[in-house]
């Protein structure tokens, strides 16, 4: 899954790394979205790059299975934790330039979609600040499909007409959020909060302080498309014990919006979660 990975506060751009002529020799960077995790949402291109790569630097998104099929003598791992070991990203922007640079084929392993709060842009910006080749390839972001293998649609005719994307796990190092939180609360459409479990407390409250209805239906989908993937679900008021009883941790995706409640009309035929844990609303197994 994110995506749901924390920014990095280290410098992500090594000055001896720039404005480098490329090289007939230097190998190609492929940035790459591996899905929510299960191996069957690969795109066939990826999963063709991974077997034919020479090295995969990958996070710690991948789903097991995923990182599985990698080989360990070709397998980096330079994926970071919310409070946990971390790899700072000016090294991994230092060891693509410097495999690719060895004339090998790389890719750059990411959770979800390497565009969607993957830092796959600043990756990108810069392999062309030092010359090197690369090739973006989409993956099925964990934005949509998280709450989709949920049962819940991030748009609904009936619910919702737009939907919000945001990050709940700024780069601390901001003097304020770039999230108007105030703006998200009259859309009146559906929020999905990416990083978003350890601040749950801090923008539910600021969400029902910009006016938004405290039985908002909300719900929080950990470690979707996995094979221990869990569904929780409360309202904007009541999700944080939710969160609390259930156990829920990260990464997980928060869902806030009518759409929420979708699932409840079609979680006894959704065969998606036929084998996962489903703690809902007070903690009772559905």
């Amino acid at each position: 899954m994110p995506e749901d990975e924390p920014d990095s506060t280290a410098n992500d751009r090594a000055p001896d790394d720039r404005d480098v002529a490329p090289d007939d020799d230097v190998g190609t960077v492929y940035l790459v979205g591996s899905g929510p995790g299960d191996p069957d949402l690969l795109t066939v291109k990826a999963a063709r790059l991974i077997d034919e790569a020479d090295v995969v630097l990958h996070d710690k998104l991948p789903g097991p299975e995923i990182l599985g099929r990698i080989p360990e003598t070709k397998r980096e791992d330079v994926g970071k934790r919310a409070g946990g070991e971390w790899t700072p990203q000016e090294y991994t922007n230092r060891r693509l330039v410097e495999l690719a640079r060895e004339g090998r084929s790389v890719v750059r392993l990411k959770g979800g979609d390497p565009f969607v709060f993957g830092r796959g842009g600043e990756e990108a910006e810069h392999l062309a600040d030092a010359g090197i080749p690369f090739e973006v390839v989409p993956g099925v972001t964990s934005a949509i499909a998280g709450p989709a293998v949920a049962g819940i649609p991030v748009t609904h005719r009936d619910h919702a007409s737009s939907v919000s994307f945001v990050t709940g796990h700024e780069d601390p190092t901001k003097d304020e959020s770039a999230v108007d939180w105030d703006a998200l609360a009259a859309t009146g459409g559906t929020v999905v909060v990416l990083m978003g479990v350890g601040k749950l407390p801090a923008y539910t409250a600021e969400l029902r302080a910009a006016g938004m209805p405290p039985d908002t239906p909300v719900a929080l989908v950990e470690r979707a498309t996995w094979p221990d993937m869990r569904v929780a679900t409360g309202t904007l008021e009541t999700i944080v014990d939710v969160r609390d009883d259930a156990g829920i941790e990260p990464p997980a995706i928060t869902v806030i919006g009518d759409v929420a409640a979708t699932r409840d009309r079609v979680v006894e035929f959704l065969t998606n979660a036929e084998a996962s844990a489903e703690p809902e609303q007070g903690g009772d197994d559905a």
